[in-house]
């Protein structure tokens, strides 16, 4: 099995081929695995422009199998952003169908290859568990109710022709990634800069956060690590309120943050999104931790801090 963690030698280097590659995860995890001299191939969602290109269409889920021939892993990270727009009845189909769909075609068309990769990781989401309150959840926990978990249930589901073929398949739950380039901090980080950042609601729910430098990681780990199959956490091992993110926020930029965002504003501005905004996930990542991955970022303060 290939090598694929940082500084990883030479005669290790590899083929990983990755879906979402122009966003906030994908793009860092090129970087990083191009950085260590290993070949990516970034699907596409138009004509392949080079070899380094594949294309593929989820929509229509179809995949350029032959492409990802030689390919010693695939990592899936498409998906319309959850946060991007007002969850119309429109746009809730869109963010279900391009997880649902687009998982489907890359799972069959990995398992179709003469030759498949040995493991696929497919990003998926804490939206899995649902609002778990104060209570402490890890991957042992079953699917919540609502939306997005059974948007989340179906995504993993859509997996299942890559697993039957018999490639190690894994899902990787994110949490909230902490980066000033884009997701849900990435909108932060402005209106905090700026002095006008607060608590959302009454500021008590837990965020299960996850520095852009360990997410990578932690992927990285995952197509390593070759006991990490079905689902594996991607979050950082102490969840925090809503309250006290502001707080970390407030220190680290040494701004006031005295302004919190009420319910209703929030409802008025994000229809049904804000009810997963104002929601508590309080998540867990035992199976990285159990399987030795060690966090540069633990705390809300190092990753708001590796962020700056």
């Amino acid at each position: 099995m290939p090598d694929f963690r940082k500084g990883s030698p030479p005669s290790s280097r590899s083929r990983v081929a990755v879906t979402g590659a122009g966003g906030l995860i994908g793009s860092a995890l090129v970087r990083s695995l191009r950085a260590d001299g290993h070949e990516v191939v970034r699907l596409v969602r138009r004509p392949a422009r080079g070899a380094d290109e594949a294309e593929w269409d989820p929509k229509r889920q179809y995949v350029d199998a032959a492409a990802l021939a030689g390919c010693d892993a695939v990592v899936h990270l498409a998906g319309a952003g959850v946060g991007d727009r007002r969850w119309t009845e429109a746009y809730k189909r869109e963010i279900r169908d391009s997880r649902v769909l687009g998982t489907a075609a890359v799972a069959e068309a990995v398992a179709s290859l003469d030759v498949p990769p040995k493991v696929l990781v497919c990003g998926t989401a804490l939206g899995y568990y649902g609002d778990t309150g104060t209570r402490a959840v890890d991957e042992s926990a079953p699917a919540g109710e609502g939306f997005l978990p059974s948007v989340c249930v179906e995504w993993e589901e859509a997996a299942a022709a890559a697993e039957e073929a018999g490639i190690r398949v894994a899902y990787a739950r994110t949490g909230l990634v902490v980066a000033r380039e884009g997701g849900a901090w990435g909108r932060l980080f402005p209106l905090f800069r700026a002095g006008l950042g607060g608590r959302l609601g009454h500021g008590r729910q837990y965020w299960s956060f996850i520095s852009l430098h360990d997410e990578v990681a932690a992927l990285r780990h995952i197509l390593d690590t070759e006991s990490l199959a079905g689902p594996v956490n991607l979050t950082a091992p102490e969840p925090v309120t809503n309250r006290e993110v502001t707080a970390a926020m407030g220190r680290v930029l040494r701004r006031p943050t005295p302004f919190p965002v009420p319910r209703f504003a929030l409802r008025a501005a994000l229809g049904d999104f804000a009810h997963d905004v104002l929601g508590s996930q309080r998540v867990l990542p035992a199976r990285l931790l159990d399987s030795g991955f060690r966090f540069a970022f633990p705390t809300v303060d190092e990753a708001i801090r590796a962020a700056t």
